[in-house]
């Protein structure tokens, strides 16, 4: 896309870049959608992009950064290229560069970032400078990642609310997934909170051509990396103690059942302690004769029986 000092923007292939080199007063958005080949490499050095920089963006993963070079701003973040309900994601890298004359973005499949942008600055009247362009992308993308994570606060209050009723071992396996989605997130997004503080505090060294009436955009796309950062820490804390909560239902579950088998052990010790001495085969057991033998001992236990009960009822363990 080339757009020139007066606002026409024009689209096309790579015949554009020479009518971007004749004219002084045009700048560039070059877009490559490419699986870092050689052809793209020579192309970006001919932008005058740094080769430690191509090399970071055509790696299949490299943590996020912002960097600073002679005439332009390195930026790499990493964008969705698909994110369900379950925090189940997949990323995609995105490499920018922004300088003065041009922005580069470079990704190895279609993105969603790049294309909403793209589309909003064919169809806005004013065009926005590429280190704008540059704070919109990584804006955009982290708000995606937003309205996914404000869904799933939906998901998490439900299972919260379950966890009092019926929590089931499906629930238990959901909640030690998501604290594991919610890590990995946690991480992208304290590197994005990172880049954005960095453009923050050091607008003339990192975005020099973005002027300083355009802070409110930097300060923008800084909150919204640091509320991301900061929901993902609070997700991930909740099922962290929603685990334990779940947890400590079951272990209590588990006691009180244990609970009524010791107790029911304790009430036939005595009995089974008895049955075995009338059981034994000695000769000389008076009682065995006494007619009413049967009945007194039948009584005994029974007595022994309720006295149990009671007694279990007075010291609160029944």
């Amino acid at each position: 896309m080339l757009t020139s000092n007066d606002g026409v923007r024009q689209e096309g292939g790579i015949e554009l870049l020479s009518l971007w080199r004749d004219d002084q007063a045009n700048w560039l958005w070059l877009d490559i959608e490419d699986s870092a080949s050689e052809d793209s490499r020579a192309l970006l050095e001919s932008m005058g992009c740094n080769p430690l920089a191509i090399n970071d963006a055509f790696r299949m993963r490299h943590p996020p950064k912002i960097e600073a070079f002679d005439e332009h701003c390195f930026l790499l973040f990493r964008g969705i290229a698909r994110m369900d309900a379950t925090l189940e994601v997949e990323h995609q890298q995105i490499a920018v560069w922004a300088g003065e004359r041009f922005l580069i973005t470079f990704h190895r499949q279609a993105s969603i970032s790049v294309n909403h942008i793209w589309n909003r600055q064919s169809s806005e009247p004013s065009p926005r400078a590429p280190g704008e362009l540059a704070l919109m992308l990584l804006h955009y993308a982290c708000g995606r990642y937003l309205d996914t994570l404000l869904e799933f606060e939906d998901r998490l209050g439900d299972l919260e609310d379950g966890l009092l009723s019926e929590h089931s071992e499906e629930d238990m396996k959901a909640l030690v997934a998501y604290r594991t989605r919610l890590r990995k997130l946690r991480r992208t997004f304290s590197y994005h909170k990172d880049i954005t503080e960095q453009a923050l505090r050091l607008p003339q060294q990192l975005f020099p051509h973005l002027g300083e009436e355009l802070e409110h955009v930097r300060r923008d796309v800084y909150d919204r990396c640091e509320r991301l950062h900061s929901l993902c820490q609070m997700y991930y804390e909740l099922c962290g103690d929603l685990v334990e909560g779940h947890i400590s239902l079951s272990s209590h579950n588990l006691n009180q059942t244990m609970k009524v088998l010791t107790i029911i052990s304790a009430l036939f010790v005595p009995l089974t302690f008895i049955a075995g001495i009338y059981g034994m085969n000695f000769e000389v057991m008076p009682e065995l004769r006494w007619p009413y033998a049967y009945f007194v001992v039948l009584g005994f236990m029974a007595t022994l029986t309720v006295a149990l009960l009671i007694l279990f009822r007075r010291v609160r363990w029944l």
